[in-house]
């Protein structure tokens, strides 16, 4: 019982020590009715002897405890152990580390720049990470502010990819390293995931959420640290408040909270590092309330930051002096959206790096990576995306467009798998990309051409290599058609059996911005106001065999059982193809396989 009031009035005296209006202490009698008023004069006083008491009711019992033999030393050594004890609880008040004036500087600087207008703050300061609360697309991150849309899409490509693909994982401990999560998918094994939606509960929705950050900031953290950034005003008592009354406890304390400069980083950001999974999932798990709130994405954002190490995301940088955030509308820079994929701030798409000689050189992606990215812009020619990002570990892209970032993913990881003949056209295109120093322009030179050559084992006849060589750079378009011709035992493609490349298969986008949606079951009465919530869209693709030409597509009928699992249903369709539909989604998914049809219902998928 006296440890217990001695606990208490210890922590009595450590609150009152960092309030500026210290509680009403702890009386063991009511207080008198004329007695009311405290002055501050008599707080302060009061403060200081329930400190004293308890550091010397910590002395003597510390005192108490210690043998004879070293009676002279044990009012020091029972002081010295009262004043760690509560310099230890002291550090648990309070939230982590408080950066630096440069630090701030420099972080504030590298994500917004000199010149950030507020709208841009008040963009990237009102957006929580919270899933939709449309039954319809409830596995889904809701955006209600345009700009941080390139953190959101990236941390849902993650979550579907632990919903959908590794939902017995959920309730697990968390692994010991973020990788062991990829030995479950091997080369040509298939896993269908479920289309149901609706039926993920909400804690393994909040679990998901809460590993796909843990995994997010570790591969920012080359796997051995995740720095997990939160605001001074949430203090522990968040951790152990009732669930139903987080939310209003986070959103009195971000009252009066604003992020309008590098001071102000510096006075509300405390952060803290991690050195296992297990550790940062608890901590996550326990502060998800917190980047539910209205700060979610930038604190998500600043953690992956310090994660890399802010140094270490300006050396990846092919210009650092831009800010992450682009003007003017607040977007999220591809460099934001590349460190939260694969762990480097790279501002390209393309695989490895780009040599011009001389030290110049630009950065790309350096491995395959979990979850992949396609965008609108190559297929207008602005950028080339690589293989590694192209083909990820599993069935799901995030989608970039001129101002806009959504989700594409598939259910069946059959959906990437490739036939020898398609195998083969992969490695003969990555070694030809290899060699182009153009920047996606498709051409190359002689002596990397011969090399290409020599690396994929592609014996042309004299007069085709003599033809393609006469103008002193091959051109990708030329070198394909003369493989397509080139007989497989020469090292090319040509395929008397026509089944090359004939798939049918189903992917699903998801729009995490909340926008007026008419579509489906959710179709509104004449004169009601529509329905704002994120827009999910199921896509049938039809890709067509490589060989056919354009002319013939309407036409072809595929044989049953020519593509693996593919039903009859779905031979029916290619037989009697639906007339293709058209929107800029379908752009970004003829950049991974070319020429496919596409089809869906109601509206046409949004990527803006």
């Amino acid at each position: 019982m006296a440890d217990q009031q001695e606990e208490e009035d210890l922590r009595m005296a450590l609150r009152m020590s960092m309030q500026n209006s210290p509680p009403e202490p702890k009386r063991s009698k009511p207080r008198e009715a004329g007695n009311s008023a405290t002055t501050p004069e008599e707080s302060r006083r009061l403060q200081r002897e329930l400190m004293a008491a308890a550091a010397e009711k910590r002395r003597v019992v510390a005192a108490k405890s210690i043998p004879a033999s070293s009676s002279p030393s044990k009012s020091k050594r029972g002081g010295d152990l009262g004043r760690k004890e509560m310099e230890i609880k002291a550090k648990e008040v309070n939230l982590g580390n408080e950066l630096s004036e440069e630090e701030a500087y420099q972080l504030f600087s590298m994500v917004f720049g000199s010149g950030v207008s507020k709208d841009i703050l008040a963009q990237w300061s009102k957006q929580g990470i919270r899933f939709s609360p449309d039954p319809e697309t409830s596995m889904g991150l809701v955006q209600h502010e345009g700009g941080p849309c390139g953190v959101l899409a990236t941390i849902q490509a993650f979550v579907l990819k632990h919903l959908l693909f590794f939902p017995d994982e959920l309730f697990k401990v968390a692994p010991s390293l973020p990788q062991n999560l990829c030995s479950r998918r091997l080369s040509k094994n298939q896993y269908v995931a479920s289309n149901n939606f609706a039926d993920f509960t909400e804690d393994a929705k909040a679990r998901a959420l809460v590993k796909s950050m843990g995994e997010i900031l570790f591969l920012c953290g080359n796997n051995e640290r995740a720095v997990i950034a939160t605001l001074s005003s949430i203090g522990h008592g968040v951790e152990r408040s009732e669930d139903s009354q987080k939310d209003v406890t986070i959103a009195q304390a971000l009252g009066g909270v604003s992020i309008e400069s590098a001071s102000d980083l510096q006075k509300v950001l405390r952060v803290d590092t991690y050195a296992t999974p297990a550790s940062a999932f608890k901590r996550l798990e326990a502060m998800i309330s917190v980047f539910q709130s209205r700060m979610g994405a930038l604190l998500f954002l600043i953690s992956a930051l310090l994660s890399r190490g802010l140094d270490c995301v300006q050396a990846d940088r092919d210009d650092p002096s831009l800010p992450l955030v682009t003007a003017p509308f607040g977007h999220a820079s591809q460099e934001i959206v590349n460190l939260l994929l694969c762990g480097q701030a790279v501002p390209n798409v393309f695989d490895g790096r780009m040599d011009f000689g001389g030290g110049m050189f630009l950065k790309g992606i350096s491995s395959k990576v979990e979850v992949g990215f396609l965008t609108l812009l190559e297929s207008l020619n602005f950028c080339k995306v690589g293989q590694n990002l192209k083909c990820p570990k599993w069935p799901i892209w995030v989608i970039g467009s001129e101002s806009h970032y959504t989700v594409l993913f598939a259910l069946d990881t059959a959906v990437q798998d490739e036939n020898e003949l398609e195998e083969r056209e992969s490695q003969i295109r990555k070694a030809f990309d290899a060699q182009d120093q153009s920047g996606g322009g498709g051409f190359i030179s002689v002596e990397g051409f011969r090399q290409v050559l020599r690396e994929t084992n592609v014996r042309l006849p004299s007069e085709k290599l003599d033809s393609l060589c006469s103008s002193g750079f091959i051109v990708w378009s030329e070198f394909w058609q003369v493989i397509l011709d080139l007989d497989k035992s020469l090292g090319g493609l040509k395929d008397s059996t026509g089944q090359m490349g004939r798939k049918i298969f189903d992917l699903y986008h998801f729009n995490g911005i909340a926008k007026s949606d008419l579509n489906g079951s959710q179709a509104t009465s004449v004169g009601e106001t529509p329905i704002q919530r994120p827009r999910l869209t199921k896509l049938r693709v039809s890709v067509p065999p490589r060989w056919t030409p354009e002319e013939f597509m309407a036409d072809v009928a595929v044989p049953s059982g020519s593509a693996g699992s593919e039903s009859s249903e779905k031979d029916t369709e290619v037989a009697n193809p639906e007339p293709p539909q058209h929107a800029p989604l379908v752009d970004c998914i003829r950049t991974r396989w070319p020429r496919a049809v596409c089809n869906w219902v109601g509206d046409p998928p949004s990527i803006v």
